[in-house]
This record gives C-alpha cells, sequence and structure tokens, in this order.
C-alpha cells in the first residue's frame, strides 16, 4: 500500500515517517500514520472501506460527514468547541471524502484523536456510565438532524420483525438439518416475537421520533481520555442511519451489561448486571440532555431484551443455515452463540421488575 500516494490525494504532503496497522477492528483495515511537517509530527488514521461489507462506500461517507459536521456545530455551540470529541474527516484535493485508487479500493483519511484510548471490555461502572453518557451526548447532538436524509446502509438491521422472518424461513428450510436438536431454542424464540415488535411499532405511529441511530454500541467504540477517563468521542460511524434511539441503547447494554462473553459455553456465568445496567442508563439520559422522549425511556428494558433476542435469532438461523454468516471456531460456535443470549433473556425477564424500576429513577 502506497500510504504517501493515499497522502497527497488528501493534501498532505509531508514526508510519512512511521506507520502501523491497527487490528482492533474488525470490518475496514486500519492504521496509524506518523508524518513529520519540519519541527511537527501529526499522526493520522487511515482506513481502506471494506466494500465486501460495505457496498456503497459513497453513501457511508455522505452520511458521515453530514453527521460530523452536525456534532461539530452542536458541541461547538454546547462546550465552545469540537476538539478531540468528533472525528475529523479529511477531503481530497477534488474536495471528496474518500479516495478510489482503483479495483474497488476505497480510501479514508481522519485526524488521529491523541492522548486518547478504547477498552475491549466494561472494566467498570464508572466507565459504563461514560460510555452511556457519550452515547447520549452523540443522540443529543443529532436530535434535530434529518435522519431520513441518510442512506440507509445495512437495510432492516434492527427490523426485528425483518429478523424474525428470516429467523422463520431457517427453521422451515432446515438447511443443514440441525432443527430436531434446537427444538426448545426456537420455541423459546417464537413465543417471545410478538414482543419484539414493540420498538418497530412504536416507530410507525410515531409514538417514539426516527432518530440517526449509531448501530454499533459496543464500549470499544468510544474514546477515552487516557488521563481523566473520561468519555470524548464516538467512533466507527460506517453503519449511521435512521432507526431508533433504543437500538443504540439496547444493544449496548445487551453487550455491557452482560457477566459473559457471547460465546460463553457455561451459561452458569451468564446473567445481566443490573449496576451497570442503571450506570448505563444514568449516562445515557444525563448525555442526552433532557432530548430523549418519555416514551423513549420506558422503553429502555424493552429494547434490552428485544435486542438480545433480535440477536440469538440471527445466531440460532445461522446455524440452522450452515453457517453461512458469522464467522465460526467450532462446529456449534452459533448455537453456542445462540444459547448464550437465550440465557441473557432469561435472565433479564427475571429482573424485569427491577429493570423498570431502574429505569423511571433515570427519567428525574
Amino acid at each position: 500500500m502506497d500510504f504517501q500516494d493515499i497522502a497527497a490525494q488528501f493534501g498532505i504532503t509531508a514526508p510519512i515517517v512511521a506507520e502501523e496497522e491497527i487490528h482492533s477492528g474488525n470490518i475496514n483495515r486500519t492504521y496509524l500514520v506518523t508524518v513529520q511537517d519540519e519541527d511537527e509530527a501529526r499522526q493520522y488514521i487511515f482506513q481502506r472501506i471494506n466494500t465486501f461489507v460495505f457496498k456503497n462506500p459513497e453513501a457511508v461517507m455522505s452520511n458521515i460527514i453530514k453527521v460530523t459536521e452536525h456534532i461539530k456545530q452542536k458541541l461547538t455551540e454546547k462546550h465552545g468547541t469540537y476538539d478531540r470529541r468528533v472525528l475529523s474527516f479529511l477531503k481530497t484535493t477534488d474536495g471528496k471524502p474518500y479516495y478510489y485508487s482503483g479495483t474497488h479500493h476505497f480510501f479514508r483519511v481522519y485526524e488521529y484523536v491523541a492522548n486518547a484510548v478504547a477498552h475491549d471490555v466494561v472494566d467498570s461502572a464508572d466507565m459504563f456510565y461514560e460510555a452511556g453518557r457519550e452515547f447520549g451526548e452523540f443522540q443529543g447532538c443529532l436530535s434535530d438532524f434529518p435522519a431520513q436524509t441518510l442512506a440507509e446502509i445495512i437495510p432492516d438491521f434492527h427490523n426485528t420483525p425483518a429478523r424474525y422472518a428470516a429467523f422463520h424461513q431457517a427453521v422451515d428450510a432446515d438447511k443443514a438439518g440441525r432443527r430436531a436438536e434446537v427444538e426448545e431454542e426456537i420455541r423459546f424464540l417464537l413465543d417471545r416475537q410478538d414482543g419484539c415488535e414493540a420498538i418497530t411499532n412504536a416507530l410507525c405511529s410515531g409514538e417514539i421520533p426516527v432518530r440517526v441511530t449509531h448501530n454499533d454500541t459496543k464500549i470499544n467504540n468510544i474514546l477515552f481520555d487516557k488521563d481523566t477517563d473520561e468519555a470524548i468521542c464516538v467512533i466507527d460511524l460506517d453503519t449511521v442511519m435512521p432507526g431508533s434511539s433504543l437500538y443504540d441503547f439496547g444493544d449496548a447494554v445487551r453487550y455491557g451489561a452482560s457477566t459473559a462473553r457471547e460465546d460463553e459455553r457455561d451459561l452458569s456465568k451468564v446473567s445481566f448486571d443490573l449496576a451497570l445496567y442503571e450506570q448505563f442508563a444514568k449516562g445515557f439520559v444525563k448525555g442526552a440532555d433532557g432530548l430523549l422522549h418519555d416514551e423513549e425511556i420506558a422503553l429502555m428494558p424493552h429494547s434490552a431484551l428485544i435486542m438480545t433476542l433480535e440477536l440469538a435469532t440471527r445466531f440460532l438461523a445461522d446455524y440452522l443455515n450452515g453457517d453461512e454468516y458469522f464467522k465460526i471456531n467450532a462446529p456449534d460456535h452459533n448455537l453456542v452463540r445462540a444459547r448464550c443470549q437465550i440465557r441473557l433473556a432469561q435472565d433479564i425477564e427475571a429482573k424485569w421488575e427491577d429493570l423498570c424500576e431502574i429505569t423511571r429513577r433515570c427519567r428525574h
């Protein structure tokens, strides 16, 4: 890869003195590039967009630029600056937010956020509170953005009825001949299908607004200040598109408040941590700064359960289909994942009244 040529396309003419691949992401190829300009060293993130996953990189970048420019304006109004609090993408010499080098290779460049770190796991309640506050501020900054003007990067990504329809198809087809061994799991998920339509029904009725959603709200998509541990910046904006704030909230707590990995075989280790849920919920509501509707906050417990069940249907459907979508490291990997999510859903249901009471406290 000719980094100097790519840099020149974005108006960076200083010589490159260091380049390092960053392996934390699973989709795009990412590099930290350092250039030396006279007495000053500057750093950038270079990314090659995965066009197998993102079929329309132009639309991806159009969404990202619209959203980040809006956030910059809102942060400047609120804090007086947006420095380090939002990603800043460079334009090419012909004014585009990406460079196409041919052979399906699209590149983008943004300024490196200095003195910041990302975490792969939730180490403390304080960290999860900070993550919630930062994702909440992301929602707050974009509360007046016309979400419908964004391209739908992955159609029906969190359309739970559509996910269930795909699950039904996988069950009926039984392509891999595995249905007989998972009838109990199938029945568990199908018994909860009607309740999983709560968010999409509220969106369709106008009870809750269509908002800009991040759609990958894991803890490692937040940058934290190395010195203060403050959450400062939301990253990985490829799947920004229209949806519900509850998609982001529910998926974040599904992942972050679980006491085990997504592929934990020992289901006795899998539970839903109410203390972590409360901290994230408090942070999310505070960060949004009063811009979330009461109806959205009331549906937060539902979102935790719905996002968990939705992912369980995806894992189990893939198992029934012969493991076509998710990468696996064992023949039963998708089944293990599905059972883990089902166990988490069971614990959420067992703690339902506590979740609702915690959420009511967060509204005040």
